[in-house]
């Protein structure tokens, strides 16, 4: 039993010792006790006070003194006002050290013991390269979905590739006009970059068109939707969607292009996934059940021939399903990659979508749908919505080519982690081999623990330099404590201890109780898919141990039961420290 629960129990019947009336063990509020108070568990007694009949702060004396004098942990108490804070024997911590705390699956959930969940991320265009944006979209991905593994749940992870529409024609007709014949094979290019490439310089293009027709008098509206390359664009994608042989054939050659690029991407990225989808599939299937929904009176058809849902009284708006032209719109495809999820996956309880924040109205209209359709999991599907990632420099624009790109800036991050390791001179007794898997490790650390750190919420302003920094909230700070800790554990061993272990002084309870917190960091990330909870936990451990360290000699304590007391903590750090980073997606080296 988790000692929250223990705690509540206990409260519960000393409080009908105290006052001669049952409460429900529900009904008592434990934290942790804030660090200028003593003690490490406060029950909030403003609410128990109804109960009692008495003041919250006589409440809380009362229930304390009832507390002390039960069978369980507490061994004395203080009172602020309503609130009881409570004071636990040492004896529970050392007693919790070498019970709970020594399983090697600490804080982890029995598998299958939740229900099973689709986490979607990355999901690209396949008109450009990976950048900025997509690091923090992956990491945060993959993230929630090992926490959601690691709470019980089955998790199968999924990206849906945005193979098809507009913007992928618009390359295509760029690499026509402009490419003479070129391929990632005679350019040297990753494919995705390739790609990219030339939808700028379709943009490009496009502008110099438009502002030449401006110039013969056309209005910069007019302009802007009957430039000739624009019409072309709009040409292939009719001619694609019509199954148009060369179209398709020069769709799926460039394609190919941009899917061997991502793979190399996602492999230095330390990213995976179980299963894909492809847009070029799901829209089919969005357009037959939008068109099902049309006959059951669901959606509308307008005069024009367009299809639509009118949501307005549901608070929202209306929404578009079906062109005109009977083309589709991306709330079609992403209907028709929802249900397709729920057809491959029958006891899928939940879909999360790893998405922008701009996308949010735009996934309140999708869920709505959906549950519209019968899909009662549509109430339980979730937007992890996250904010915007700038740079020092300013917001990026893919089509102007001034986004920042994944490669390019996973490269940067392991050059600063080369120079940074060559200057401290940490690289004495590694062959090179050795010495860039130091600089990947710590590099790519550096870049998933920053951007993970931060509520995803929030806008956030990554920057390079400041993220590998080896003092303060930083992946390196983390790496290089995990690092010292396992050095001793390997040094203990040579120096075996033998006998019990010392009961642990104030300073030592408070690193166990971080310690102890760690099951409760798991359960609320998964609950709230916010991995930063648990970045914050590592960086809180890290700090509390690295403070321990200056202050205590692990190995040169005289007494043996004091040394094994501290290489029990030591050891405990290290594993839930590891566990944690690992959730995190990030790996920590034995060495550095």
């Amino acid at each position: 039993m988790r000692l929250d629960q223990n705690l509540q129990q206990m409260a519960s019947a000393a409080f009908e010792t105290a006052f001669g009336r049952p409460i429900d063990a529900k009904d008592v509020s434990v934290q942790k006790t804030r660090k200028e108070f003593a003690g490490d568990r406060t029950i909030v007694c403003f609410p128990l006070a109804r109960h009692s009949q008495c003041a919250p702060d006589a409440t809380a004396h009362k229930l304390g003194e009832a507390m002390v004098h039960l069978d369980g942990p507490v061994q004395g108490f203080n009172v602020v006002k309503g609130f009881l804070n409570l004071e636990l024997e040492a004896s529970y911590w050392q007693d919790w050290l070498l019970g709970e705390a020594s399983s090697p699956n600490y804080g982890i959930q029995p598998a299958g013991s939740a229900p099973h969940v689709m986490v979607e991320y990355s999901s690209p265009n396949t008109n450009k390269p990976l950048h900025l944006g997509h690091l923090r979209n992956n990491f945060l991905g993959h993230s929630v979905s090992r926490i959601l593994e690691a709470n019980g749940h089955t998790v199968t992870k999924v990206q849906i590739i945005n193979d098809r529409g507009i913007h992928i024609c618009k390359s295509m007709v760029a690499w026509r006009k402009f490419g003479d014949g070129e391929t990632p094979e005679s350019s040297g290019l990753k494919g995705d970059k390739l790609v990219g490439k030339y939808y700028v310089a379709f943009d490009k293009a496009y502008k110099e068109e438009v502002r030449g027709l401006v110039q013969d008098g056309m209005s910069e509206k007019e302009a802007e939707a009957s430039a000739p390359i624009l019409m072309e664009a709009q040409d292939t994608l009719r001619l694609w969607e019509g199954g148009d042989g060369d179209t398709v054939s020069l769709w799926k050659t460039m394609n190919s292009w941009v899917y061997a690029g991502f793979e190399t991407t996602y492999a230095t990225m330390g990213v995976e996934f179980d299963k894909l989808y492809y847009e070029s599939d799901t829209y089919l299937t969005g357009k037959e059940r939008v068109l099902e929904g049309l006959e059951k009176g669901i959606f509308e058809k307008t005069e024009d021939g367009a299809v639509w849902i009118d949501l307005t009284n549901d608070g929202l708006d209306r929404k578009l399903l079906l062109r005109k032209d009977g083309t589709t719109v991306y709330m079609t495809q992403d209907i028709g990659t929802a249900l397709l999820r729920f057809q491959d996956c029958p006891d899928l309880d939940r879909q999360v979508y790893t998405v922008g924040n701009e996308q949010e109205y735009h996934f309140k209209v999708l869920f709505l749908i959906l549950s519209k359709l019968g899909y009662e999991q549509a109430d339980r599907c979730h937007h992890l919505s996250y904010g915007m990632v700038e740079l020092p420099e300013g917001k990026m624009k893919s089509r102007e080519g001034t986004v920042v790109d994944a490669d390019d800036l996973m490269a940067e991050m392991f050059g600063i982690a080369r120079d940074i390791a060559q200057e401290a001179g940490k690289l004495d007794g590694l062959d090179e081999e050795e010495q860039n898997s130091v600089f990947q490790r710590v590099g790519l650390s550096a870049l998933k623990y920053y951007l993970l750190k931060v509520d995803p919420k929030k806008n956030m302003m990554f920057d390079p330099k400041a993220s590998i920094d080896f003092y303060g909230n930083t992946g390196p700070f983390i790496l290089f404590n995990y690092v010292r800790g396992r050095s001793i554990l390997r040094k203990a061993e040579t120096e075996p201890v033998s006998g019990g272990i010392a009961c642990p002084e104030a300073d030592e309870m408070d690193l166990i109780g971080l310690l102890h917190d760690f099951p409760e960091v798991i359960e609320e990330s998964a609950i709230t898919y916010n991995p930063s909870l648990l970045a914050n936990w590592c960086y809180d451990i890290t700090k509390a141990y690295s403070s321990y360290y200056q202050d205590h000699s692990i190995l040169g304590a005289d007494d043996d039961q004091v040394i094994a007391l501290r290489l029990v903590i030591t050891e405990r750090f290290t594993r839930c420290l590891h566990l944690g980073m690992n959730l995190l997606g990030i790996s920590l080296p034995e060495r550095m």
